[in-house]
Formats: structure tokens, C-alpha cells, sequence
């Protein structure tokens, strides 16, 4: 059995060792013991951060869909963020762990399962944000119109996302195996004679089919999406809903750009590796050296970001997705709301101590004209905390009807139907 990646084919990029000085001149001034604690480091602040942004964006369409408001398009984003939790969880921690430790100590079970779980989460968040750029043309196309979509039917799009996903890495799962070298032990991919020529050309098709064509798709979509984004209405009620999915559409193709921007290195390393391991079994010399050290490490963790970025892009660029955040923060906080406090202004009766206050409600004049003297004062008394002997001097005066016409404070009252006093 011929070890078909040689020195690059390692699936976990089992051990920092193998970063020889000679070989890595980035990182010629580091001593491997650094870098076995610091990417550990930077991959467990990755894992933490973005398990808690992920989860909050899943408890957000959670209570959504419990409301009633079940789309596909949110569905989808579900899809999104779950596929980022579960690289998070549970593929993040075997990473950071082959990285501090020299020789693989994980058992052959995580071996043989690792990269292919990686690999198969990779291609999952791809198929989805390809399917959900075409939900979100279809949306945008008419967005007036009320699609009803059942459970039912997104179960079944998720999982023709999720089988396709799984099935299209499997080559990772069959050719993983370990490998004892002198003083540790390795999981590497070895590849059978016969099996050489199908992984020729699996080399060269896998990354066309998880990376190219579902973006490239993608990116079609939204551009289309962007173009009827643009023909504005003359309706308000249509005017409005072009703005919203003038939103999604952005939230959207963030998604899929950030996607395409961070995975795009690892997918550089991934097939210059292969490129070499090829030329080394054929017997001839490659064109290229071994990819640098700085480059496959920082490659390999933009794409563990990218399980952190996505939620924040949707909790950033989305409205309700801000709204729903605030209120189960104050939930999870036990922070309640405080209430609004009275503006102290020329509309507060309170705000000035005037001899004719403004009354707070319409009918309340009219209710305070019909109360007795001493009633109306114990009203000003209990409300006020004092007693004004302004305002108890104007009831007062209005009720004997001892002002005159010149020192009349309300002359309306004493008006005829004509007009004339």
C-alpha cells in the first residue's frame, strides 16, 4: 500500500514537528512548543465564540418557527448555523488536539472520521447557501406573493443537502488510516494501487463540486436577485417589501462571500498538496515546493472563522435578527424593560406651575367640571403632594362666576351660538 500524500497528505496536519525549520522559513524563530500552545489557543477562542453566537442565532429561528413564521429561506440559515456548530463542537476539538500534541493519540476511530466529518460540513453549508440563493431570486421575484411552505418539504431539502454532502466526501473517510513512523504515530491518507486512478480524478472533481459550482451558483443567483432588487414600485406597501428583500438579499450574499473569501486559501493548500503527491508517485519532479507553513496554517484556520463569522453576519445585516437578540439577552439576563420616564416640557402638567394645567387626556376637563370644589382639591392634594392656590383660586372664580369679562378665563364658555357675547 502506497502512502499517496507523502509528507502533505496528512489529514489532520498531525503534528507541528513536521513544520521542519528548514522547511517553514515563516516560522524560523518559533519554537515548536509555542506553536503547539498558541494555535490550540486561537482555535479554542474561535470554538467558544462561535458556539455561543451560532447557538443564539438558532435559538432566534427557533422561537421564529414556533410564531408560525417557517420559510425556507430561514430554514436554510438553520441549516447554515447548525453545520457551523457541529464543526465547532466536534471537529474543532480534535484539531486543536492533534496540533498540541506531537504524535496522533486520538485512536483510529477519529482517524478514519475527522476529515471526512470536516469535509462533509464544509460541503454541506456549500449545497446550502447554493440552494438558498435560488430561494432567495424566487423571493425576490414576486415578493408580494404568499408562499406556504410545510415541514415536510424543508425536511426533505435538508436532507438531500445533508446525503449529498456525506456521500461526496466519503473518499476521505476510506483512504484514512494511521501510520507508525519512528518515534510517533501519524494519520495520514493512504491510497491503494488500485484505487490510484479513481483518486486521479476525484482530486481534480471535488474541489469543482463542492467550491466552484455551488458558489459559482450561488453568485449568479444573487446577481439576478440584485437586478430585481432595482425596479422600484410606485405602491408604498410594495416599496417596503422591496426594501426588505433588498435586505435579505445583502445579508445573503454576505453569507455567500464570506464563505467564499475564507474557504478559498484552504482550498489553495488542499489542491497544491494533491498536485505534489501526484508528482511524487508518478516519479517526476513537481513544479512547486510543499505549500509554505504560514500559508497552510492560516488557511486552515480562516476556514474554522468562518463557523464564527456567519453569525455574526446574520446577526449584524438582519433587523429582526437584532430585535430578537436584544429581547432573549434581557431574557437570559433577567432584565426587565424600565419604564419610560415623564419628560419634564410644555406638555407635562407638571412641568410648569401654571394656574391652568393641561389636562393629560381629552374628557379629563370635562370630568374635572363636574366635581365639587373640595373634591377637585383633595384631587390636586393626592396627585401633586400640595396644594396650589392658584389653581384652587381659578375653580374657585369659575364656579361663583365672579370674573368679568375682561378678567375672564375662559370667554369661550360665555360665547352665544352666534358668536357674540
Amino acid at each position: 500500500m502506497d502512502e499517496f500524500s507523502g509528507n502533505n497528505m496528512t489529514v489532520l496536519n498531525n503534528s507541528i514537528d513536521r513544520w521542519s525549520f528548514n522547511k517553514c522559513g515563516s516560522f524560523h524563530q518559533l519554537d515548536p512548543r509555542e506553536l503547539r500552545v498558541l494555535v490550540p489557543a486561537i482555535l479554542g477562542v474561535l470554538c467558544v465564540l462561535g458556539v455561543a453566537s451560532n447557538l443564539t442565532a438558532m435559538a432566534i429561528l427557533l422561537s421564529n418557527a414556533h410564531k408560525g413564521k417557517l420559510s425556507l429561506i430561514n430554514s436554510l440559515i438553520f441549516n447554515l448555523m447548525f453545520a457551523d456548530g457541529l464543526v465547532l463542537i466536534f471537529s474543532m476539538p480534535f484539531r486543536a488536539a492533534s496540533y498540541s500534541k506531537a504524535s496522533w493519540n486520538l485512536g483510529w476511530v477519529v482517524c478514519r472520521t475527522a476529515e471526512w466529518f470536516l469535509q462533509s460540513c464544509m460541503a454541506a453549508k456549500s449545497f446550502t447557501v447554493a440552494v438558498m440563493a435560488k430561494a432567495c431570486y424566487h423571493y425576490v421575484s414576486n415578493p408580494t406573493k404568499q408562499v406556504s411552505i410545510h415541514l415536510g418539504s424543508i425536511l426533505v431539502v435538508l436532507s438531500f443537502i445533508w446525503l449529498s454532502a456525506c456521500s461526496v466526501t466519503i473518499p476521505h473517510w476510506m483512504f484514512a488510516t494511521l501510520q507508525r513512523e519512528i518515534h510517533r504515530v501519524v494519520c495520514v491518507v493512504m491510497v491503494p494501487p488500485e484505487a490510484r486512478n479513481f483518486m486521479t480524478v476525484y482530486v481534480k472533481a471535488y474541489p469543482l463540486g463542492v467550491y466552484c459550482a455551488p458558489l459559482s451558483f450561488a453568485l449568479m443567483y444573487f446577481w439576478k436577485a440584485y437586478g430585481q432588487c432595482q425596479h422600484r414600485s410606485s405602491k408604498t406597501q410594495n416599496l417596503r417589501t422591496q426594501i426588505r428583500s433588498r435586505k435579505i438579499t445583502l445579508m445573503l450574499f454576505s453569507l455567500t462571500a464570506a464563505m467564499a473569501i475564507l474557504w478559498l486559501p484552504q482550498w489553495v493548500v488542499w489542491v497544491w498538496e494533491r498536485h505534489i503527491a501526484e508528482k511524487e508517485i508518478e516519479g517526476a519532479q513537481p513544479l512547486l515546493s510543499s505549500p509554505p507553513c504560514l500559508l497552510t496554517l492560516s488557511a486552515q484556520l480562516l476556514t474554522f472563522s468562518l463557523s464564527l463569522v456567519n453569525p455574526l453576519i446574520v446577526l449584524s445585516l438582519s433587523e429582526e435578527f437584532r430585535e430578537r437578540y436584544r429581547g432573549l439577552w434581557r431574557r437570559l439576563t433577567l432584565r426587565k424593560q424600565p419604564p419610560k420616564k415623564p419628560k419634564l416640557g410644555p406638555h407635562n402638567p407638571t412641568s410648569l406651575k401654571s394656574p391652568c394645567p393641561r389636562p393629560e387626556t381629552s374628557g379629563q376637563l370635562e370630568v374635572e367640571r363636574t366635581l365639587p370644589s373640595s373634591s377637585r382639591k383633595d384631587r390636586v392634594s393626592l396627585k401633586d403632594g400640595i396644594v396650589l392656590p392658584d389653581v384652587e383660586q381659578f375653580w374657585h372664580d369659575r364656579e361663583t362666576g365672579s370674573n368679568t369679562d375682561e378678567n375672564d378665563p375662559v370667554p369661550w364658555e360665555h360665547h352665544d351660538k352666534g358668536g357674540k357675547k
